[in-house]
């Protein structure tokens, strides 16, 4: 199902032409997919980094201090071509505690939405809660400007992609 919306996806690239470097990213093939499973099973490997304590020291006054990881709860992640992201954030934000929201380009949007199902899928067979990876269908980029305006949801917005996005959330 993967490598199918996959080719959706590239040849509507290619009709539209793209250049072949940005094709070349959009591109899934059962070796590429074979090494996104090993980098989920790499992060799986990891040490659970929530709650972990570290820097602890005690003040002249007996108060022990140091710093704690948490979660830091609403990641929104903003991304162009490359199907790979779907998954790269996926795991790390789930790995590090936190739901995520994933707003993949137009011209992956159906390797996007696949992906982003066996993500979902995965997650909650493993217990996770339902809505903890949720992934926007609408490739309206107006949907953009939204999650930008969501602070008092969203607690950090991650853009991964060209220069022109970094530009475009940094403003």
């Amino acid at each position: 199902e993967i490598l199918a919306a996959n080719q959706i996806d590239y040849k509507e690239a290619e009709a539209s032409g793209m250049n072949t470097t940005m094709l070349d990213r959009l591109m899934l093939s059962p070796t590429r997919l074979q090494s996104m499973a090993q980098d989920v099973r790499v992060v799986t490997t990891l040490p659970d980094p929530v709650g972990d304590i570290f820097d602890m020291h005690t003040l002249p006054n007996g108060l022990q201090v140091g710093k704690k990881r948490v979660p830091l709860g609403v990641i929104g992640a903003i991304y162009e071509s490359r199907p790979n992201v779907t998954i790269d954030v996926s795991v790390l934000c789930l790995k590090s505690g936190n739901t995520v929201i994933l707003r993949g380009g137009t011209e992956a949007i159906h390797s996007n939405n696949a992906l982003a199902k066996v993500v979902q899928d995965a997650s909650m067979r493993t217990g996770i809660p339902d809505g903890t990876v949720q992934f926007i269908e609408n490739t309206d980029r107006t949907m953009i400007n939204h999650l930008l305006k969501m602070g008092d949801i969203i607690n950090l917005i991650i853009p991964r992609g060209g220069s022109e996005l970094i530009k475009y959330v940094s403003e």
